[in-house]
């Protein structure tokens, strides 16, 4: 069996926290990498709130903000993929709070 080289904390802790989400449904374990992705502006503005089956339900605070945020997904879930493995979010749907 071949050795993977160790991974920085940093590394590691967004794919434990995409597996807990994903087992629990709640995806509140992901508001540090949600935050992290989107930065301080937007982060203000929405929260993870579920991921089942890979899609993650994010809360937002207007319309405005589902619709400035659905046009950025595909982007959006491939940053987010990026710091929580491949295929960890295979869908973003932006939800009123």
């Amino acid at each position: 069996m071949a050795r993977r080289d160790p991974q920085t904390l940093e590394q590691l802790l967004p794919r434990v926290l995409a597996r807990l989400a994903e087992q629990s449904g709640k995806a509140q374990s992901l508001v540090p990498v949600w935050n992290a992705t989107v930065g301080p502006h937007i982060s203000k503005h929405t929260r993870p709130y579920t991921l089942e089956a890979g899609e993650l339900v994010i809360t937002v605070a207007s319309a405005e903000w589902a619709h400035t945020l659905s046009r950025q997904e595909p982007s959006l879930r491939e940053q987010l993929n990026a710091r929580l493995g491949t295929g960890a979010v295979s869908a973003l749907v932006f939800r009123l709070e």
